[in-house]
């Protein structure tokens, strides 16, 4: 996997420099499996006196606050969670920023059983020195897309990640096979040609997570204490 490189956005006050990577591909292209990979490889996944070298970030968890009628549309699989639209930018910004200065964080935690967020359920993040934010749309908005140090985008043949997703969707999510394809056809697909490709152009990838990874390794060796 070839990987692009940007500059760092650290706050100059800062006495902790945090490596930022952004993960994007369409839905189940293997993202987590390539952020699993690279938490393999850089040697950190389980947290030490309350922090760790490298954790995971992902995208899910800041899906924005639905309406009741909005709710109401999902349970239909009628609302549109691949749409830009459908995240909170601005908590994703502050969450990137702050993690970047090696500030201790609050994520958010999902329920895509009722599609709301947990109430007053939160992981806590202490700083580390290589973070993974992944997700379908981390690209898409430039303000967000700039803060990442380097860019990794995972390919994966369309008709995988359907597959994947109709098995995570109905085993996890509690979802029908008919409302999964529905979702799929309606939105998802659709998203994924207007909103996700594209940006594959601004960074580098390649097809699930057989590829060598050598140069993440290296450009993150002097952020890893």
């Amino acid at each position: 996997m070839s990987v692009g490189i940007a500059h760092p956005v650290v706050d100059s006050k800062s006495r902790r420099r945090t490596f930022i990577i952004g993960v994007a591909g369409g839905t189940s292209s293997g993202k987590t499996s390539v952020c699993q990979k690279i938490l393999e490889l850089l040697g950190e996944s389980f947290a030490v006196n309350g922090s760790r070298k490298v954790a995971i970030i992902s995208q899910d968890n800041f899906y924005k606050e639905l309406s009741d009628d909005e709710v109401s549309l999902a349970h239909k699989s009628q609302y549109n969670f691949d749409h830009p639209d459908a995240f909170d930018t601005a908590l994703m910004k502050k969450t990137i920023l702050d993690t970047a200065n090696g500030k201790t964080i609050k994520i958010p935690e999902y329920d895509f059983k009722t599609h709301s967020r947990k109430k007053d359920v939160f992981e806590e993040l202490h700083p580390c020195d290589v973070v993974l934010f992944e997700g379908i749309l981390v690209f898409y908005h430039k303000e967000i897309r700039d803060l990442f140090n380097m860019k990794l985008f995972v390919d994966s043949d369309a008709d995988t990640r359907l597959s994947r997703r109709v098995l995570r969707d109905t085993s996890e999510r509690a979802r029908s096979l008919e409302s999964v394809l529905q979702q799929y056809t309606t939105f998802v697909k659709p998203a994924f040609e207007e909103f996700c490709l594209p940006m594959s152009k601004d960074a580098f990838g390649g097809n699930g997570v057989n590829q060598p990874l050598t140069a993440i390794e290296t450009a993150t060796t002097k952020y890893i204490t």
